[in-house]
């Protein structure tokens, strides 16, 4: 299974606007982050998890020919406000699932009434095949089998999800025992870690480094990272050795 990190950035990306941090001013491409996501890929199934702002841009930067459905976390803009890009792929393939959870369903349709309109449709408006996900309960995506992981990002319940020996979590702040159980014998996992000082919804740095620790993966990636993280080379050299920044058109085959 091969995943590209399509995006490594928080909310606002790096670099912000209007901003003059020195994050936000460096060439290194490492430090240059649009909204997280991620596309997974193996044989002939390609998935992506979550579907942002920049989604058009980073399915082009990465060559991505086909799109087998989308695994929404939760509904924040930065997550979903890319559906509309699903378009070209609608075109090529029909409906496009998405996989999400009832309450996401909920706030896609009043964001986006008309991807969801079933009278006078706009004929090139996106169309999806909504696939409701529940904790506890597997579900099959391609040939492959994906566990829902529930976790909390603040107070606003969000799902990760585990394929195979890897996982992805973002916007996490709390997880409960059971939750973690899911996640033993992993290869690699991706969590998020926003910033070095504590914020009321997300992982801090050391936050992410102790859930590593407690869920003991062979490799950890980072993720959601805010410019206010520093530098990534010089973040990168103060991390163990098999946890890393991940950064925007990063490949990694598990």
């Amino acid at each position: 299974m091969k995943v590209y990190f399509l995006g490594t950035g928080t909310s606002q990306g790096i670099p912000v606007i209007g901003s003059n941090h020195p994050v936000c001013n460096s060439n290194d491409f490492k430090d240059k982050r649009l909204r997280v996501s991620v596309w997974i890929s193996w044989e002939n199934h390609s998935f992506v998890i979550d579907c942002g702002p920049d989604f058009r841009q980073q399915m082009l930067t990465s060559g991505c020919q086909k799109l087998d459905g989308i695994l929404f976390t939760h509904e924040h803009a930065d997550h979903t406000a890319g559906i509309d890009d699903i378009r070209p792929f609608n075109f090529k393939q029909g409906n496009i699932p998405i996989y999400l959870d009832d309450r996401v369903l909920v706030s896609l349709k009043q964001r986006f009434a008309y991807v969801f309109e079933t009278v006078n449709k706009y004929p090139g408006a996106p169309s999806v095949e909504p696939i409701l996900v529940k904790n506890n309960q597997n579900f099959k995506i391609g040939d492959k089998t994906a566990i829902p992981i529930y976790v909390m990002h603040g107070d606003l319940p969000v799902f990760g999800y585990r394929i195979d020996d890897f996982a992805y979590l973002t916007d996490v702040k709390t997880v409960e025992d059971g939750e973690i159980e899911k996640l033993k014998g992993l290869k690699v996992l991706v969590v998020n870690a926003l910033r070095e000082e504590p914020h009321h919804s997300h992982f801090s740095l050391q936050e992410a480094l102790d859930f590593i620790t407690l869920v003991n993966p062979e490799k950890a990636y980072l993720t959601h990272i805010s410019h206010t993280m520093g530098f990534h080379e010089e973040v990168q050299k103060r991390l163990p050795a098999n946890i890393f920044l991940a950064y925007d058109n990063l490949q990694i085959t598990i």
